[in-house]
């Protein structure tokens, strides 16, 4: 019985999904955005945001820790050094998975997940916002009894 083992196999057993989410989780670290269905996007998250939450305190144990599940310098010293520095003041959700539809071949559903901090396109909608337009009706918004009423003083100014 698989009583509360809620977690997303993939069809694979355990070292072979290990081993699948640690080089996808190398991949996202080192590109910061890879392209995938969305249920490995979905049991990559679960297993890369305990790692990049690690990676906020820079110490020997949380570095062993990390390079335990990655087996990859490469990938650790980036995650330290790089990608601590952005997110340092988030307090989690370090990544968004963004769906992109359906692929051709078996129609499994595809997506892009991405490190938050480095949309660069996503952080400027953010930090600068559009100009707000308002939507003006054709017709005046004050009543018809109030309008020439306005206008009147202005015609008896000028005749002054």
């Amino acid at each position: 019985m698989r009583h509360n083992k809620k977690f997303n196999h993939l069809g694979r057993k355990k070292a072979h999904r290990d081993a699948l989410l640690a080089n996808m989780t190398i991949a996202l670290i080192m590109r910061k955005r890879i392209f995938t269905t969305l249920a490995k996007a979905k049991a990559l998250r679960m297993y890369a945001e305990p790692l990049i939450n690690r990676a906020k305190n820079d110490t020997m144990v949380n570095r062993r820790l990390v390079f335990s599940y990655l087996q990859n310098k490469e990938a650790v010293n980036e995650l330290f050094r790089e990608v601590a520095q952005k997110i340092a003041e988030r307090n989690g959700g370090y990544t968004r998975i963004l769906k992109t539809g359906n692929r051709l071949g078996d129609n499994a559903q595809m997506c892009f997940i991405e490190l938050v901090d480095y949309n660069e396109n996503m952080l400027k909608e953010k930090g600068a916002k559009k100009e707000g337009r308002t939507r003006r009706s054709r017709r005046s918004s004050k009543p018809a009894a109030e309008a020439p009423a306005t206008e009147a003083p202005a015609t008896e100014a000028a005749a002054e």
